[in-house]
């Protein structure tokens, strides 16, 4: 059966009208990479700025409940106390430091904290070996007595599909839950965020400090031009297709 041009015209109404809802939905998500882009620079540059402070007393115990993570993620502080007995890991696949990733999977390693001012915080004293569980020759015990550290504070991290269940029974973490990780080492009054110490030259053994992820993926405007890539490309072979199929001689097959 042949159509005559008109009637192929026609026809080409629902192609279109889909092809033009996908090409939206690209050019939406391309316009939301680019929104991303925003804020991720925005957050980035709000990192640097914060991290390059010099420390500024840590919140009182009043003011935490106040806090939100966005008021205080990676802010530098100091604080003083003493260590309490007592230790969580979280379980990472490489160290954060390059100097250390030659060591493989290993622990972010946290101490509980008693603050002078009341409450108690948990210290990530940085980054240790799978075998930091079985050999104390390579451990390094934190400080005794009252001591002031300074740091970044960090709050608590989020979990995907993927993220394993957490061992508190066995002291074991795969995510930075502050909440859960005081439950397991029942503290009272603890803070609702932890503190990531600095890299330290001096330290002897494991765990070593300055174990805070800085290198913050930022690859929004690649995908932002995937998308609009995407879009352009759909727009071009439909055009040419439609095109091709408008011009078509009158007796050619529907």
């Amino acid at each position: 059966m042949t159509l005559p041009a008109p009637a192929r015209r026609r026809g080409l109404l629902g192609p279109a009208i889909a092809a033009a809802i996908a090409f939206a939905i690209m050019i939406s998500l391309g316009v939301w990479q680019l929104q991303r882009l925003a804020w991720k620079e925005a957050l980035i540059a709000r990192i640097e700025a914060r991290i390059h402070q010099p420390p500024a007393p840590l919140p009182p115990q009043a003011q935490w409940k106040g806090l939100a993570p966005d008021d205080y993620e990676y802010r530098h502080v100091s604080a003083k106390g003493r260590y309490l007995p007592g230790e969580v890991l979280i379980f990472r696949s490489s160290a954060p430091a390059v100097a250390d990733r030659t060591v493989g999977p290993g622990y972010q390693v946290f101490a509980p904290f008693a603050l002078a001012g009341g409450g108690a915080l948990l210290v990530n004293r940085g980054f240790a070996p799978l075998a930091w569980k079985d050999k104390a020759d390579i451990r390094s015990a934190p400080p005794a007595g009252e001591v002031e550290i300074s740091g970044l504070m960090r709050g608590p991290e989020d979990r995907n599909a993927f993220t394993p269940a957490d061992e508190p029974a066995k002291g074991l973490f795969y995510t930075r839950d502050p909440a859960a990780m005081a439950a397991a080492l029942k503290l009272d009054q603890s803070a609702p965020f932890a503190l990531d110490l600095g890299a330290d030259p001096q330290t002897k053994g494991w765990p070593h400090g300055g174990a805070t992820e800085l290198n913050i993926p930022n690859n929004h405007l690649s995908y932002a031009w995937t998308w609009f890539g995407l879009a352009a490309t759909l727009a071009g072979v439909f055009g040419v297709w439609a095109w091709g199929r408008a011009r078509a001689p009158a007796g050619a097959e529907a």
